[in-house]
């Protein structure tokens, strides 16, 4: 795609702004001296104006980035007949324009990755009632309007007294539509299934891993990997400055069970939630994680923990695998992330993550999906591991407190 600055916009523009997420859609073309009416002949149809044959229709989508770039999709030339682009069409490119601004929901299990741990949407959804009007949180002094709270632009802050002063791409201020923090990690940088509990670990690490999805060695091409392309190294600075600074509580309870409550995995919260028929369901080969509570977790409540249901005996077992090593087929966590498990210098901890999370990490490094320098000092430690370890090593360190 060609790039321009929007003083370069080759013609005059006869445009409708559709304003959402940062994003305008503009039609640009030469216009015709007279508009083009609407069906009933009184109002001009979407500000656009009457198309000279012969003449290529472009879109531009103004999405807010750094040097306020206008991307341009050559959508066809003009017949010898006069056309207007359709209100329907200008609709669902908007639509279109505005699913890639947001974080976008995973379809697919990356390979080698157990379904389980990659929240893949289930393809029928209960049926759900939209919350709308104001909502607070238990403990919180603020309240907001419910679209805004579920707002992928400027995430709730319910406790602001409980971290430093966020900067622009953590809590959405004039960042590039799509890539604030809070969004995912919220404001308290714990996050929930589907993302990463970041709160406390090195500014070092973070900005590392940020360069490794920036440059492809971490793959993750549906949210990650666009975000970390999009987003200056000063805000990459600042963010890990801002989420190192950070204490975390206990996000997680981890629960042994045969029979957990049967869930499924929401597409709108993009992690399991429980079954509105009830019910239980065997636990397998799995982790389950659901929260505590669905409706203060769907609002971005940093206080709202989660449940995570592992089989029996996975506790013991990690237990075994993490402190020594299994017999050769690992070796000791303590030994790189500190005796508590809690981080060692540019160390992450790894006490008190959510068991998915780490799960589906553990796996990235196996089939190589998660790369990098830093990473490669873990390739032989998870290569001997199975499915069954990593469960049991997940569900360990889900169960050790972060701080």
């Amino acid at each position: 795609m060609k790039i321009f600055t929007e003083a370069q916009l080759p013609y005059p523009v006869a445009l409708e702004k559709v304003a959402c997420m940062g994003t305008y859609i503009m039609l640009c073309a030469k216009p015709s001296p007279e508009p083009v009416s609407s069906p009933n002949k009184s109002t001009p149809l979407m500000g656009m104006r009457l198309l000279r044959p012969n003449l290529a229709i472009q879109v531009y989508a103004y999405c807010s980035l750094q040097e306020k770039a206008c991307e341009e999709t050559f959508i066809s030339n003009m017949t010898n007949q006069t056309r207007v682009l359709p209100l329907a069409l200008l609709l669902a490119l908007w639509v279109g324009l505005l699913a890639a601004a947001q974080t976008p929901v995973p379809r697919s299990v990356p390979n080698g990755l157990p379904s389980w741990a990659y929240n893949i949407p289930d393809k029928v959804q209960p049926p759900t009632v939209p919350v709308t009007g104001t909502i607070r949180m238990p403990g919180s002094a603020k309240e907001y309007d419910a679209a805004k709270a579920a707002s992928n632009t400027n995430p709730p802050d319910w406790f602001p007294d409980e971290h430093p002063p966020a900067p622009r791409i953590v809590k959405g201020e004039n960042a590039p539509a799509g890539t604030v923090c809070g969004t995912c990690h919220l404001m308290s940088g714990q996050g929930h299934p589907e993302s990463a509990d970041i709160a406390g670990l090195p500014a070092e690490y973070i900005v590392r891993q940020m360069n490794y999805f920036k440059s492809g060695a971490r793959r993750d091409n549906e949210r990650m990997g666009p975000i970390a392309k999009n987003v200056s190294d000063e805000d990459v600075r600042q963010a890990a400055d801002y989420f190192a600074a950070i204490k975390p509580i206990p996000w997680v309870k981890v629960i042994e069970t045969a029979a957990p409550p049967k869930t499924y995995v929401s597409s709108a919260a993009r992690h399991r939630i429980l079954d509105p028929n009830g019910g239980t369901e065997p636990i397998g080969r799995r982790i389950i994680e659901t929260p505590e509570d669905p409706f203060r977790t769907a609002n971005r409540d940093p206080h709202s923990s989660f449940l995570a249901y592992v089989p029996p005996g996975s506790i013991a077992k990690g237990e075994a695998l993490v402190k020594t090593g299994g017999s050769g087929k690992t070796i000791q966590c303590a030994i790189c992330h500190g005796d508590e498990l809690k981080g060692l210098g540019e160390v992450p901890r790894i006490a008190g993550l959510q068991p998915v999370y780490i799960a589906r990490q553990l796996i990235c490094i196996q089939n190589g999906s998660s790369a990098g320098t830093g990473v490669a000092l873990m390739k032989k430690v998870v290569s001997n591991l199975s499915e069954d370890d990593i469960i049991s090593i997940s569900a360990y360190l889900g169960s050790l407190p972060p701080q």
